[in-house]
Protein backbone atom coordinates (compact mmCIF):
# COMPACT_ATOMS: atom_id res chain seq x y z
CA UNK A 1 0.00 0.00 0.00
CA UNK A 2 2.67 2.38 0.80
CA UNK A 3 4.68 1.68 -2.29
CA UNK A 4 1.85 2.20 -4.59
CA UNK A 5 0.65 5.41 -2.51
CA UNK A 6 4.34 7.01 -3.02
CA UNK A 7 4.25 5.48 -6.87
CA UNK A 8 0.30 8.11 -6.81
CA UNK A 9 2.26 10.86 -4.98
CA UNK A 10 5.69 10.81 -7.87
CA UNK A 11 3.34 10.48 -10.74
CA UNK A 12 0.74 13.60 -9.20
CA UNK A 13 3.93 15.28 -8.74
CA UNK A 14 5.20 15.01 -12.09
CA UNK A 15 1.67 15.79 -13.69
CA UNK A 16 1.62 19.11 -11.90
CA UNK A 17 5.36 19.67 -12.71
CA UNK A 18 4.33 19.05 -16.76
CA UNK A 19 0.99 21.60 -16.20
CA UNK A 20 2.55 24.36 -14.55
CA UNK A 21 4.72 24.20 -17.22
CA UNK A 22 2.17 24.18 -19.83
CA UNK A 23 -0.05 27.37 -17.86
CA UNK A 24 3.75 29.34 -17.93
CA UNK A 25 3.51 28.67 -21.74
CA UNK A 26 0.29 29.73 -22.39
CA UNK A 27 0.51 33.00 -19.86
CA UNK A 28 3.82 33.58 -21.54
CA UNK A 29 3.05 36.57 -24.07
CA UNK A 30 0.98 38.13 -21.54
CA UNK A 31 3.03 38.03 -18.48
CA UNK A 32 4.14 41.78 -18.57
CA UNK A 33 0.32 42.92 -19.05
CA UNK A 34 -0.42 40.96 -15.99
CA UNK A 35 2.28 41.68 -13.94
CA UNK A 36 1.50 45.48 -14.91
CA UNK A 37 -2.23 44.64 -13.78
CA UNK A 38 -0.56 43.67 -9.98
CA UNK A 39 1.32 46.58 -9.88
CA UNK A 40 -1.17 48.69 -10.68
CA UNK A 41 -3.57 46.72 -8.01
CA UNK A 42 -0.99 47.50 -5.76
CA UNK A 43 -0.74 50.77 -5.74
CA UNK A 44 -4.20 51.95 -6.59
CA UNK A 45 -5.43 49.52 -3.36
CA UNK A 46 -5.94 52.13 -0.88
CA UNK A 47 -8.03 53.81 -3.68
CA UNK A 48 -10.45 50.91 -4.09
CA UNK A 49 -10.67 49.76 -0.02
CA UNK A 50 -11.73 53.06 0.56
CA UNK A 51 -14.40 52.98 -2.53
CA UNK A 52 -15.28 49.41 -1.60
CA UNK A 53 -16.26 51.03 2.07
CA UNK A 54 -18.84 53.38 0.49
CA UNK A 55 -19.98 51.01 -2.39
CA UNK A 56 -20.97 47.55 -1.12
CA UNK A 57 -21.29 46.00 -4.13
CA UNK A 58 -18.14 44.31 -5.17
CA UNK A 59 -18.65 44.89 -9.04
CA UNK A 60 -19.52 48.31 -9.12
CA UNK A 61 -16.36 49.14 -6.71
CA UNK A 62 -14.52 47.11 -8.89
CA UNK A 63 -15.58 48.68 -12.12
CA UNK A 64 -15.10 52.16 -10.70
CA UNK A 65 -11.82 51.48 -9.44
CA UNK A 66 -10.43 49.83 -12.32
CA UNK A 67 -11.83 53.05 -14.60
CA UNK A 68 -10.38 55.74 -11.65
CA UNK A 69 -7.11 53.60 -12.68
CA UNK A 70 -7.53 53.98 -16.60
CA UNK A 71 -8.49 57.33 -16.59
CA UNK A 72 -5.26 58.25 -14.13
CA UNK A 73 -3.36 57.00 -17.20
CA UNK A 74 -5.19 57.53 -20.15
CA UNK A 75 -6.26 61.19 -19.85
CA UNK A 76 -2.70 62.71 -19.57
CA UNK A 77 -1.33 60.79 -22.01
CA UNK A 78 -4.12 61.78 -24.41
CA UNK A 79 -3.93 66.02 -23.24
CA UNK A 80 -0.28 65.34 -23.41
CA UNK A 81 -0.08 64.55 -27.21
CA UNK A 82 -2.28 66.57 -28.70
CA UNK A 83 -0.40 68.96 -27.18
CA UNK A 84 2.94 67.78 -28.13
CA UNK A 85 1.51 67.24 -31.95
CA UNK A 86 0.36 70.22 -31.94
CA UNK A 87 3.82 71.36 -30.95
CA UNK A 88 5.52 69.50 -33.35
CA UNK A 89 3.50 70.85 -35.93
CA UNK A 90 4.26 74.74 -35.39
CA UNK A 91 8.16 73.75 -35.10
CA UNK A 92 7.69 72.01 -38.32
CA UNK A 93 6.46 75.12 -39.74
CA UNK A 94 8.75 77.31 -38.12
CA UNK A 95 11.79 75.70 -39.85
CA UNK A 96 9.89 75.79 -42.65
CA UNK A 97 9.14 79.60 -42.58
CA UNK A 98 12.90 79.97 -42.22
CA UNK A 99 13.61 77.22 -45.08
CA UNK A 100 12.07 79.94 -47.77
CA UNK A 101 14.66 82.77 -46.60
CA UNK A 102 18.06 81.12 -46.54
CA UNK A 103 17.28 77.97 -48.14
CA UNK A 104 16.09 75.17 -45.91
CA UNK A 105 17.21 73.14 -43.40
CA UNK A 106 19.03 70.78 -45.65
CA UNK A 107 20.98 74.30 -47.15
CA UNK A 108 22.16 75.21 -44.05
CA UNK A 109 23.70 71.72 -43.01
CA UNK A 110 25.50 71.49 -46.38
CA UNK A 111 26.83 74.79 -45.94
CA UNK A 112 27.73 74.30 -42.32
CA UNK A 113 29.35 70.71 -43.60
CA UNK A 114 31.20 72.70 -46.12
CA UNK A 115 32.66 75.27 -43.90
CA UNK A 116 33.92 72.32 -41.99
CA UNK A 117 35.54 70.67 -44.86
CA UNK A 118 37.06 73.38 -46.51
CA UNK A 119 39.20 73.54 -42.48
CA UNK A 120 39.56 69.64 -42.59
CA UNK A 121 41.05 70.08 -46.63
CA UNK A 122 43.56 71.84 -45.13
CA UNK A 123 45.24 69.09 -43.15
CA UNK A 124 43.51 66.04 -45.16
CA UNK A 125 42.69 65.22 -48.97
CA UNK A 126 39.12 65.34 -49.15
CA UNK A 127 38.64 66.47 -52.78
CA UNK A 128 37.19 63.01 -53.58
CA UNK A 129 34.44 62.95 -50.86
CA UNK A 130 31.06 65.19 -52.53
CA UNK A 131 29.21 65.90 -49.40
CA UNK A 132 25.87 66.85 -51.00
CA UNK A 133 25.49 63.48 -51.97
CA UNK A 134 26.66 61.35 -48.96
CA UNK A 135 24.18 63.93 -47.47
CA UNK A 136 21.30 62.97 -49.52
CA UNK A 137 21.99 59.57 -49.58
CA UNK A 138 21.75 58.92 -45.30
CA UNK A 139 18.97 61.03 -45.44
CA UNK A 140 16.70 58.83 -47.76
CA UNK A 141 18.36 55.30 -45.43
CA UNK A 142 16.85 57.83 -42.51
CA UNK A 143 13.80 58.11 -44.73
CA UNK A 144 13.40 54.54 -45.76
CA UNK A 145 14.24 53.77 -41.83
CA UNK A 146 11.33 55.88 -40.40
CA UNK A 147 8.88 54.75 -42.91
CA UNK A 148 9.91 51.33 -41.63
CA UNK A 149 9.24 52.54 -38.51
CA UNK A 150 5.90 54.03 -38.72
CA UNK A 151 4.99 50.35 -40.80
CA UNK A 152 5.69 48.40 -37.58
CA UNK A 153 4.22 51.22 -35.51
CA UNK A 154 1.38 49.79 -36.55
CA UNK A 155 0.84 46.72 -34.80
CA UNK A 156 2.82 47.88 -32.62
CA UNK A 157 -0.37 50.14 -31.36
CA UNK A 158 -2.37 47.60 -31.90
CA UNK A 159 -0.40 44.80 -29.52
CA UNK A 160 -0.54 48.05 -26.87
CA UNK A 161 -4.26 47.88 -27.45
CA UNK A 162 -4.56 44.03 -26.63
CA UNK A 163 -2.06 44.67 -23.99
CA UNK A 164 -4.12 47.67 -22.11
CA UNK A 165 -7.77 45.00 -22.43
CA UNK A 166 -5.67 42.39 -20.61
CA UNK A 167 -4.42 44.61 -18.34
CA UNK A 168 -7.44 46.38 -17.29
CA UNK A 169 -9.29 43.25 -17.64
CA UNK A 170 -7.40 41.54 -14.88
CA UNK A 171 -7.33 45.23 -13.03
CA UNK A 172 -10.93 44.13 -12.45
CA UNK A 173 -10.99 41.17 -11.40
CA UNK A 174 -7.47 41.63 -8.78
CA UNK A 175 -10.04 44.52 -7.46
CA UNK A 176 -12.88 42.19 -7.04
CA UNK A 177 -11.60 38.63 -6.22
CA UNK A 178 -7.84 39.60 -5.29
CA UNK A 179 -8.82 38.83 -1.71
CA UNK A 180 -9.82 35.10 -2.67
CA UNK A 181 -7.27 34.77 -4.66
CA UNK A 182 -4.58 35.52 -2.20
CA UNK A 183 -6.52 33.53 0.61
CA UNK A 184 -7.00 30.31 -1.60
CA UNK A 185 -2.86 31.29 -2.49
CA UNK A 186 -1.96 31.30 1.42
CA UNK A 187 -3.70 27.89 2.07
CA UNK A 188 -0.90 26.36 -0.67
CA UNK A 189 2.24 27.93 0.87
CA UNK A 190 3.67 26.47 3.89
CA UNK A 191 4.26 29.82 5.35
CA UNK A 192 2.75 31.14 8.76
CA UNK A 193 0.13 34.07 8.90
CA UNK A 194 3.05 36.28 10.22
CA UNK A 195 5.88 35.47 8.26
CA UNK A 196 3.77 35.57 4.48
CA UNK A 197 2.47 38.96 6.11
CA UNK A 198 5.82 40.22 6.26
CA UNK A 199 7.33 39.02 2.48
CA UNK A 200 3.69 40.74 1.37
CA UNK A 201 4.58 43.79 3.16
CA UNK A 202 8.06 43.81 1.98
CA UNK A 203 7.36 43.60 -1.80
CA UNK A 204 4.41 45.64 -1.82
CA UNK A 205 5.98 48.45 0.02
CA UNK A 206 8.72 48.41 -2.42
CA UNK A 207 6.42 48.56 -5.72
CA UNK A 208 4.96 51.56 -4.04
CA UNK A 209 8.54 53.29 -3.21
CA UNK A 210 9.52 52.16 -7.10
CA UNK A 211 6.31 54.48 -8.13
CA UNK A 212 7.45 56.96 -5.50
CA UNK A 213 11.33 57.06 -6.70
CA UNK A 214 9.55 57.51 -10.81
CA UNK A 215 7.40 60.43 -10.11
CA UNK A 216 10.41 62.01 -8.46
CA UNK A 217 12.69 61.55 -10.65
CA UNK A 218 9.91 62.59 -13.58
CA UNK A 219 8.97 65.57 -11.61
CA UNK A 220 12.63 66.64 -11.44
CA UNK A 221 13.78 65.85 -14.65
CA UNK A 222 10.86 67.75 -16.73
CA UNK A 223 11.44 70.53 -13.75
CA UNK A 224 15.29 70.45 -14.65
CA UNK A 225 14.69 70.46 -18.92
CA UNK A 226 11.51 73.04 -18.41
CA UNK A 227 13.74 75.30 -16.77
CA UNK A 228 16.41 74.90 -19.36
CA UNK A 229 14.32 75.50 -22.60
CA UNK A 230 13.13 78.80 -20.76
CA UNK A 231 16.35 80.34 -19.93
CA UNK A 232 17.33 79.38 -23.23
CA UNK A 233 14.52 81.33 -24.94
CA UNK A 234 13.36 78.01 -26.63
CA UNK A 235 9.68 77.87 -27.23
CA UNK A 236 6.63 75.84 -25.05
CA UNK A 237 9.39 75.51 -21.87
CA UNK A 238 6.09 73.98 -19.62
CA UNK A 239 5.21 71.76 -22.61
CA UNK A 240 8.36 70.34 -23.06
CA UNK A 241 9.42 69.76 -19.31
CA UNK A 242 6.56 67.64 -19.24
CA UNK A 243 7.53 65.61 -22.07
CA UNK A 244 10.79 65.15 -20.62
CA UNK A 245 9.11 64.07 -17.36
CA UNK A 246 7.10 61.62 -19.38
CA UNK A 247 10.07 60.16 -21.36
CA UNK A 248 11.96 59.64 -18.32
CA UNK A 249 10.40 56.31 -18.02
CA UNK A 250 11.71 55.28 -21.39
CA UNK A 251 14.29 52.62 -20.34
CA UNK A 252 17.42 53.42 -21.87
CA UNK A 253 16.92 56.25 -24.20
CA UNK A 254 14.49 58.11 -21.56
CA UNK A 255 14.52 62.50 -21.84
CA UNK A 256 17.60 61.93 -24.37
CA UNK A 257 14.54 61.77 -26.95
CA UNK A 258 14.10 64.98 -26.13
CA UNK A 259 17.41 67.21 -25.45
CA UNK A 260 19.36 65.17 -28.29
CA UNK A 261 17.00 66.08 -31.12
CA UNK A 262 16.79 69.41 -29.31
CA UNK A 263 20.02 70.26 -29.09
CA UNK A 264 21.10 68.81 -33.45
CA UNK A 265 18.19 71.32 -34.49
CA UNK A 266 19.86 74.24 -32.41
CA UNK A 267 22.96 73.50 -33.81
CA UNK A 268 21.72 72.89 -37.31
CA UNK A 269 19.42 76.25 -37.48
CA UNK A 270 22.17 78.54 -36.32
CA UNK A 271 22.55 78.54 -32.74
CA UNK A 272 25.66 76.08 -32.13
CA UNK A 273 26.02 77.59 -28.32
CA UNK A 274 22.69 76.93 -26.97
CA UNK A 275 22.96 73.72 -28.81
CA UNK A 276 25.97 72.94 -27.07
CA UNK A 277 24.91 74.51 -23.47
CA UNK A 278 21.27 72.19 -23.87
CA UNK A 279 23.64 69.33 -24.70
CA UNK A 280 25.86 69.31 -21.85
CA UNK A 281 23.14 70.15 -19.38
CA UNK A 282 20.69 67.27 -20.95
CA UNK A 283 23.78 64.63 -20.78
CA UNK A 284 25.53 65.92 -17.68
CA UNK A 285 23.15 67.65 -15.14
CA UNK A 286 19.25 65.36 -16.18
CA UNK A 287 20.46 62.09 -17.37
CA UNK A 288 21.76 61.48 -13.99
CA UNK A 289 19.33 62.98 -12.07
CA UNK A 290 17.85 59.29 -12.77
CA UNK A 291 21.20 57.71 -10.78
CA UNK A 292 20.85 60.19 -7.87
CA UNK A 293 16.91 60.26 -7.11
CA UNK A 294 15.33 56.94 -7.93
CA UNK A 295 17.66 54.89 -5.13
CA UNK A 296 17.83 57.62 -2.52
CA UNK A 297 13.76 57.94 -2.79
CA UNK A 298 13.11 54.20 -2.80
CA UNK A 299 16.15 53.29 -0.05
CA UNK A 300 14.36 55.58 2.45
CA UNK A 301 10.89 54.27 1.71
CA UNK A 302 12.42 50.58 1.93
CA UNK A 303 15.60 49.30 4.59
CA UNK A 304 18.08 49.01 1.41
CA UNK A 305 21.16 50.47 1.01
CA UNK A 306 20.95 53.07 -2.59
CA UNK A 307 23.59 50.65 -3.73
CA UNK A 308 21.58 47.60 -3.99
CA UNK A 309 18.71 49.81 -5.38
CA UNK A 310 20.96 51.28 -7.84
CA UNK A 311 21.85 47.96 -9.76
CA UNK A 312 18.20 46.46 -9.02
CA UNK A 313 17.25 49.00 -11.00
CA UNK A 314 20.07 48.86 -13.79
CA UNK A 315 19.62 45.30 -13.59
CA UNK A 316 15.47 44.81 -14.07
CA UNK A 317 15.24 47.57 -17.09
CA UNK A 318 18.37 45.48 -18.59
CA UNK A 319 16.09 42.02 -18.15
CA UNK A 320 12.17 43.20 -18.08
CA UNK A 321 12.67 46.30 -19.81
CA UNK A 322 10.01 49.24 -18.50
CA UNK A 323 8.64 47.11 -15.75
CA UNK A 324 12.20 46.22 -14.28
CA UNK A 325 11.61 49.51 -12.46
CA UNK A 326 9.16 47.74 -10.38
CA UNK A 327 10.40 44.21 -10.77
CA UNK A 328 14.20 44.74 -9.72
CA UNK A 329 13.47 46.02 -6.65
CA UNK A 330 10.53 43.82 -5.48
CA UNK A 331 12.92 41.03 -6.39
CA UNK A 332 15.36 42.49 -4.16
CA UNK A 333 12.55 43.32 -1.34
CA UNK A 334 11.71 39.40 -2.03
CA UNK A 335 15.65 38.59 -0.83
CA UNK A 336 16.07 40.19 1.27
CA UNK A 337 12.62 39.05 3.41
CA UNK A 338 13.24 35.00 2.63
CA UNK A 339 16.81 35.58 3.74
CA UNK A 340 15.56 37.13 7.48
CA UNK A 341 12.54 34.64 7.29
CA UNK A 342 15.72 31.62 6.33
CA UNK A 343 17.85 33.26 9.63
CA UNK A 344 15.01 33.63 11.83
CA UNK A 345 14.13 29.29 11.83
CA UNK A 346 17.71 28.41 11.77
CA UNK A 347 17.84 30.76 14.72
CA UNK A 348 14.93 28.78 16.10
CA UNK A 349 15.68 25.25 15.62
CA UNK A 350 19.08 25.74 17.23
CA UNK A 351 17.88 27.60 20.21
CA UNK A 352 14.87 24.92 20.58
CA UNK A 353 16.06 22.80 23.82
CA UNK A 354 16.07 19.03 22.56
CA UNK A 355 13.12 17.12 23.96
CA UNK A 356 13.45 14.00 25.99
CA UNK A 357 12.45 10.35 24.65
CA UNK A 358 9.00 10.45 26.74
CA UNK A 359 8.02 13.79 25.28
CA UNK A 360 8.61 12.31 22.24
CA UNK A 361 6.70 9.39 22.13
CA UNK A 362 3.78 12.07 23.44
CA UNK A 363 4.17 14.16 20.75
CA UNK A 364 3.93 10.90 18.39
CA UNK A 365 1.00 10.39 20.48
Amino acid sequence: MNERRRATIIFLVALSGVTLWLCYRIARPFLEPLFFAVVLAIIFHPLHTRLHKVIRNANAAALLSTLGALLTIIIPVILLSVALKHELTAVYQSLSAGGMEDGGLITRALHLMEQARMWLGKYVDLSHVDLRTELLARLQQVTSFLVSQVAGFAGGVASFAVAAVITFFTLFYLFRDGRAFWRRLAKLIPLSPAQLQKLTTGVSSTITASMYGGLAVAIAQGTLMGLAFWVLGLPSPVLWGLVTAFCSLIPLFGTSLVWLPASVILMLVGHPVKGLILLAWGAGVVSMVDNIIRPLVISKQVSFHPLYVFFALLGGVQVFGLMGLFVGPAVLALAQSLFSLVREETHTQVNQPALSVSEQRACQE
